[in-house]
């Protein structure tokens, strides 16, 4: 077998490792839905990473996708947004809808206020692999979830809500990236507060993890992300207005 090579980046996953071409990474209960869910999209016609197993050390096999994370080019073009948008929409169309089964045997990190559908629940500039092939990877933290949740959080992300930014040219770009996923009426209309709602339970997560002492949460709280994420929940909070004329406009 090749020599391992550990890789960073994840804030909270240990133990991740390339051989050859391929990650290799604890295996979870949750990991023969995950394999299935990303066959389902393969089989679909949605370029994911390839699933393959177990190694004989009890590891999930993943396939490693070379290219250069999103979040290491900087913010993102409009052109690049739409396409990132329309990405998450063909992903969306092509998941599987959620029973209440999966609703309870899933084990989702921070659930949407109603379920309708299995998502990654991670999308974001640091789950996406560009260059040749433009491919969303780490799906481990994938479930049960919503549309409109999953997106809202790949929204705020991509489009660069955060505190500091300009909120003119952050809703720019968020509607940029709405009209990529081709959102309705309806989805324009909700995503403006889902996105409060989002940020806000993302930073509650940390805030709760920091008081119990939940790792690797907590830790993440103290390196920063508590103060991070609590300022960009303020950030998305006090603009809401811009949104929803950037949305409906």
């Amino acid at each position: 077998m090749s020599e391992e090579q550990a890789l960073s980046g994840g804030n909270a996953s240990d133990f991740v490792v390339l051989v050859g071409n391929t990650v290799r990474k604890p295996w979870e209960t949750s990991t023969p839905d995950v394999h299935h869910f990303l066959s389902v999209l393969a089989a679909a016609g949605l370029d994911v990473p390839r699933a393959a197993g177990q190694d004989n050390e009890g590891r999930q096999v993943i396939e490693y996708v070379e290219g250069t994370l999103a979040i290491d080019r900087g913010q993102l073009e409009t052109a690049d947004l739409h396409k990132v948008g329309g990405m998450i929409r063909a992903i969306h169309d092509n998941s599987p809808l959620c029973t209440p089964e999966d609703v309870s045997r899933w084990k989702v990190l921070i659930p949407a206020p109603e379920a309708e559908l299995i998502c990654h629940n991670d999308l974001a500039p640091w789950n996406l692999v560009t260059g040749d092939r433009w491919v969303f990877i780490d799906w481990d933290g994938a479930g049960p979830s919503s549309r409109l949740w999953d997106l809202a959080y790949a929204a705020q992300s991509f489009a660069g809500l955060w505190e500091g930014a300009d909120p003119h040219e952050a809703g720019v770009r968020l509607r940029a990236f709405t009209d990529g996923y081709r959102a309705d009426e309806g989805q324009r209309r909700a995503l403006p507060q889902t996105l409060v709602l989002r940020v806000q339970a993302m930073y509650g997560l940390l805030q709760e993890a920091k008081e119990s002492g939940r790792q690797p949460w907590a830790r993440m709280y103290d390196d920063g992300h508590g103060e991070h994420w609590k300022a960009s929940a303020e950030y998305v909070a006090r603009h809401i207005d811009v949104w929803r004329s950037a949305l409906l406009s």
